[in-house]
């Protein structure tokens, strides 16, 4: 395991939710960045259709270095060669790309293909991927994460991303997913730090309950 998995590792004991950061631009990601921070999050994502996405990346891996930072929406391995030298350190795609995923690895990055079957599921985590999202959760309903559940090895974390909100999220835990990306709910332009910080600390809260860390 590279050092970047073993900080996503470490996040998905300590905090295991995936701030995805959909349309952020450079000027706001410094004040957002922080505000995710102090509330306690641990794993950033810029997805890659936001505007200068690298630029970004590159303010928040500076800015917090001990926070796990990196990418969405990549889907190509010259994407997370450029990923990498703006400094981000994770791979978040939307869906399972045998070349993604090997580039991160030879990059030392910590990668986290999308998948929706469990054929996907097996081919990704059998090629080195750390974490598995399922995307789009709304199609993934905790039913089929328990069945999905019952078959992959116990050691594969699973994240549902799209559409998870404050009210889901125990029925998705106790379907045996470990962490959670959360996107519009969390973070969406024009809102103020404060009210990121905010949202952030519920969803904090709201994860301490699923797994019992009050």
């Amino acid at each position: 395991m590279n050092h970047a998995a073993q900080v996503l590792a470490q996040a998905m004991q300590q905090c295991p939710l995936v701030a995805i950061l959909r349309g952020l631009s450079p000027q706001e990601a410094p004040s957002i960045g922080q505000a995710l921070a102090n509330a306690g999050l641990l794993i950033l994502e810029v997805p890659l259709n936001s505007p200068e996405p690298l630029k970004s990346i590159a303010l928040l891996s500076a800015a917090l270095p001990d926070r796990l930072v990196g990418a969405g929406t990549v889907c190509s391995a010259e994407q997370v060669r450029d990923i990498h030298a703006a400094g981000g350190r994770l791979i978040v795609s939307p869906h399972w790309d045998p070349a993604v995923v090997r580039q991160a690895l030879d990059l030392d990055m910590a990668c986290v293909p999308g998948v929706a079957t469990p054929s996907e599921a097996f081919a990704a985590w059998q090629a080195g991927a750390h974490a598995l999202k399922l995307f789009p959760a709304e199609m993934i309903t905790p039913v089929v994460v328990k069945a999905m559940r019952a078959v992959l090895p116990p050691a594969v974390p699973l994240l549902p991303v799209g559409g998870i909100g404050l009210g889901n999220m125990a029925a998705y835990w106790q379907a045996g997913v470990q962490g959670f990306g959360i996107g519009s709910a969390l973070y969406a332009p024009g809102r103020s730090a404060d009210q990121v910080a905010t949202s952030a600390r519920d969803f904090v809260q709201a994860w301490r309950a699923c797994a019992g860390r009050h």
